[in-house]
């Protein structure tokens, strides 16, 4: 009885799932396009509330930047090192071990699998959680660590204490990324996207009091970011504990225990793959840090990183919706649906980023006013905005790539890929034009820049050849693998 209501209840489910059965073959020019425009109304349903998300709560880290930047240079040269280092780093490990759940929920909602949604979250829950701790002498000891890589005593000693602060928000990103992947797994977008908002307004208000009115300053900062992120895991974990799920949450269940190992290499592999790029651009940080005039340098730099973040959330809210639909769509044996998403999300991402990227170049000396009250680091700023907006533009196209990646299971393939256009190549060319070549910020950015070109193009390589007939019957296999029942 209890088989028969499941199976019932997933059939119903499944009909929520779009796509009730694959399109047909795609013949002319015409059907193409009338597909892409049915695709699209799809994906943005998806990507609308899911761009509000990320950047809202990229917004928390933003907001504190902006509110610092008015406290001091140091104030804020600590925070984008501790930001972009210690917690970006920590950020790239827990998110990219969390974004397992998007390939194995996704495909397991996509194919009526739907009770093993719950043991999946609370496998990564286990692991992340473990990951965290592991973590934890990072923030510890990260005064250290940091002169050790040469930073200056300075910028160590301030970023070292802020890490110390921000402890809470390393265990609050081990529940929050699995959750979340969960959540967006079953298209609960809109309710992801309005904790995030409640959370954001709740984070300036609370920001302006405690760092400026009341003159905390980075521990002010601290205590707004930390509650910030401790009130996003909470509510969520209300919503899906209070029956917001379904069948997807049955309670906690010693199945999560199970094939521990295995699940822990997947997500190892979806970790290398996410903090290989995650940590590309926090290295951009790290080598304007040995320059001279060091405060001025990574103070700019973060400014332009901080713009490319926010910009970014935008291609990640396209990223999580064409992850959904591909993985759903195999999940469900509908290859050619799959396929018309990830061309619907790429024309989509192009057009926005063509947009963004008139809107940086036609107000280049006016928004650094918005981010410091420091002249020399204003000027440095509108000199990068024609690598900025460049930047943004190639950014808002590589995310989408990524999500196809993670929406058919091929993390392990785009770490390859990552370490040999980021490291060996981007890196060492950003090296040498900035510090050989005496091109500074500029050419170290723009060196870097071409690794991710080059990632691009590799990656659009890759969907272009990709069958997806066979990712489809990879994804049934998938599912066996791990626990749920074959189609």
């Amino acid at each position: 009885m209890d088989a028969e209501k499941a199976s019932s209840s997933s059939e119903r489910l499944l009909s929520f799932v779009p796509g009730e059965g694959d399109i047909g073959p795609i013949t002319g020019v015409k059907d193409f396009l009338r597909e892409l425009r049915v695709e699209s109304k799809k994906l943005w349903v998806l990507a609308g509330p899911a761009i509000f998300t990320f950047v809202f709560r990229y917004s928390l880290g933003a907001v504190t930047q902006v509110f610092l930047g008015q406290v001091g240079t140091l104030a804020l040269a600590a925070f984008a090192i501790e930001n972009s280092v210690i917690a970006g780093l920590s950020l790239g490990v827990l998110m990219g071990m969390g974004s397992a759940l998007e390939t194995l929920c996704g495909q397991a909602f996509g194919a009526g699998q739907i009770e093993m949604l719950g043991v999946y979250l609370q496998r990564s829950w286990i692991i992340l959680s473990a990951t965290a701790l592991l973590l934890l002498p990072l923030y510890i000891f990260s005064t250290p660590l940091l002169k050790l890589i040469g930073q200056t005593a300075e910028i160590s000693d301030a970023a070292g204490t802020f890490a110390l602060y921000m402890i809470p928000q390393l265990f609050a990103y081990a529940l929050n990324f699995p959750i979340s992947r969960y959540l967006q797994a079953q298209r609960k977008i809109f309710e992801i996207a309005a904790i995030a908002g409640v959370a954001l307004v709740l984070h300036t208000v609370f920001s302006w009091v405690l760092i400026v009115k009341v003159g905390w300053g980075m521990a002010g900062a601290a205590v707004v970011l930390n509650a910030s992120w401790v009130f996003i895991v909470a509510a969520q974990m209300v919503y899906v504990f209070c029956g917001g799920c379904g069948l997807a949450w049955s309670g906690f269940s010693m199945k999560a225990f199970r094939d521990l190992w295995a699940f822990v290499r997947l997500s190892f592999a979806s970790a290398i793959m996410i903090c290989l790029e995650t940590w590309y651009f926090m290295a951009l940080i790290l080598f304007a840090g040995y320059l001279k005039n060091a405060q001025v340098s990574v103070d700019a730099l973060s400014i332009c990183m901080n713009i490319v973040g926010w910009t970014v959330m935008i291609a990640m809210g396209s990223n999580a919706a064409v992850s959904v639909r591909v993985s759903n769509e195999l999940g469900a044996a509908h290859p050619r649906t799959a396929k018309i998403a990830v061309a619907a999300a790429v024309v989509s991402s192009t057009v926005i980023n063509l947009v963004l990227f008139v809107i940086l170049m036609a107000t280049k000396n006016e928004y650094p006013s918005l981010f410091t009250s420091s002249s020399d680091v204003r000027k440095i700023v509108s000199k990068l905005t024609p690598l900025l907006a460049t930047c943004v533009f190639i950014n808002g196209i590589q995310p989408v790539l990524s999500g196809v990646a993670v929406g058919a299971g091929w993390q392990a393939l785009v770490a390859y890929v990552n370490v040999g256009c980021y490291y060996l190549f981007g890196v060492p060319l950003g090296l040498l034009l900035g510090y050989k070549l005496d091109m500074g910020v500029e050419g170290i950015w723009l060196g870097m820049m071409t690794g991710t070109v080059a990632q691009t193009c590799i990656l659009f390589g890759l969907v272009y050849r990709t069958n997806w007939n066979k990712e489809a019957s990879m994804a049934n296999e998938r599912i066996k693998k791990w626990g749920g029942e074959a189609r």
